[in-house]
């Protein structure tokens, strides 16, 4: 096929551009957007004064700064954090997200950071097991597009337990401290620093044994990233590799958690 010189003008350009933007490396990124659900302490939440703090803020701030970029918070509700990951409203979820098949199916993630245990919570002597039996007839408070919402809408819903999705954390913490809800599901360190432990959730403990389920619950917490982004993708993975290879991830562990979360 013969081209004229506009054709392989126009070509030589497309292929100059392509050949940059493979060659693209973490020098290259300037700033990165996090999408942040900030109502999940200790992953992220805010203090008084309206800061952002937290488990996954630590490691965004640090990450940023081992690539030499500018970090810029961009809250979300967590439900709409893959939509707007997809929007381009941001360029990572960085939200205590797990990586599961089924969200791999919309998007990409780093290698995994972190794992946490899930776990229900309920008013002391309640006698109520994380089991379809035992919650039966029972109202249970979830976060909306988390793995917990999804486990409980699959598995208890069907034997009759009303599995009642909300916007923010925090919403479910105070129907469940007013009695609007009889229990709670969520990552245990989440349950444990964002209620049990404060004045809120006095009189409630966990209500039986972690939960697992690989396929549902995923095994590990990752940056959630657009599909085909490779050159960020390989960025946040090359920084994350260093920030546990000098023990600064594992610190940030120790300051927020009793029990060991990082992935090696």
């Amino acid at each position: 096929m013969k081209m004229n010189w506009r054709t392989m003008a126009a070509l030589a350009v497309f292929a100059s551009a392509t050949a940059a933007a493979g060659n693209a490396s973490a020098a290259d990124i300037k700033e990165i957007r996090f999408g942040v659900e900030a109502s999940y302490a200790p992953f992220e939440s805010k203090t008084p004064a309206g800061d952002l703090q937290g488990f996954d803020v630590d490691i965004g701030n640090a990450v940023c700064a081992k690539l030499k970029a500018k970090c810029v918070w961009v809250e979300n509700s967590f439900d709409g954090l893959i939509p707007a990951l997809q929007a381009r409203k941001f360029n990572a979820i960085n939200s205590d997200m797990t990586i599961t098949e089924q969200r791999r199916e919309a998007i990409d993630f780093t290698d995994p950071i972190y794992t946490i245990p899930n776990q229900m919570i309920a008013k002391k002597g309640s006698g109520l097991l994380p089991t379809a039996a035992s919650l039966k007839g029972k109202h249970v408070g979830v976060l909306q597009g988390t793995i917990q919402e999804t486990y409980a809408k699959a598995i208890w819903a069907p034997a009759g337990v009303d599995v009642v999705p909300y916007q923010t954390q925090d919403q479910i913490y105070a129907d469940l401290a007013s009695g609007r809800l009889d229990a709670a599901f969520q990552d245990a360190e989440a349950a444990s620093k964002g209620f049990l432990t404060r004045p809120q959730g006095a009189g409630f403990e966990f209500a039986g044994p972690a939960v697992s389920d690989a396929k549902l619950l995923g095994g590990g917490v990752g940056f959630g990233i657009r599909k085909g982004d490779k050159p960020l993708k390989d960025a946040l993975n090359e920084a994350l590799k260093e920030l546990k290879a000098d023990g600064t991830i594992d610190r940030f562990a120790a300051k927020y958690f009793n029990v060991k979360v990082v992935l090696k």
